[in-house]
């Protein structure tokens, strides 16, 4: 086993470019869908994860993974696959009975599901995707700038003049 030492490695920023010989290599069961279907159901998965160096996954290669993974869960939806076709069902089959065939399906899950969760469990890569994407799905927060009022109720400061040195706060220009 061999162990790498933690150093700091900054996320590799950039945009992510679609290379189908690349995504049927990682996906195989998907080289029978034409690259520019493809190429298609890449453009909407970045309408899912946004594919900007202002996205919520900064590291390129990272969102390249989930992207793809996007890709995988769309093509399956719409087109299928070689080892499964695409059913035209919505939601995940809640139901099925064989003699007179019947299908019943659902599309939020009985438990405490969103319906953004239960849109991604609809096929395996969706499911890994709505997983590996908990993170980034989290509140940040951000405390906002401290106010110092110098023991004014209101704000305006001691003194006679509490906008002295172009600062706000108790009237000596500090700010504070």
């Amino acid at each position: 086993m061999s162990i790498n030492p933690c150093v700091p490695v900054p996320p590799v920023r950039g945009i992510v470019s679609f290379d189908a010989t690349a995504f049927i290599a990682q996906y195989p069961q998907f080289s029978t869908i034409s690259p520019v279907v493809l190429g298609f159901n890449f453009t909407g998965a970045t309408n899912l994860l946004n594919n900007s160096c202002y996205s919520a996954v900064k590291d390129a290669p990272t969102r390249e993974y989930l992207l793809y993974l996007l890709v995988a869960h769309i093509t399956q939806l719409l087109q299928g696959s070689s080892t499964q076709p695409a059913t035209g069902i919505v939601g995940r089959i809640s139901e099925a009975q064989q003699g007179s065939v019947r299908v019943r399906s659902e599309y939020a899950g009985t438990r405490n599901t969103t319906e953004s969760e239960a849109y991604y469990s609809q096929t395996q890569f969706g499911a890994m995707f709505w997983k590996m994407t908990a993170q980034y799905r989290t509140m940040r927060y951000y405390a906002p700038p401290q106010r110092c009022y110098g023991g004014d109720l209101y704000g305006y400061g001691n003194g006679p003049n509490p906008f002295v040195g172009g600062g706000f706060g108790n009237g000596d220009g500090s700010g504070c």
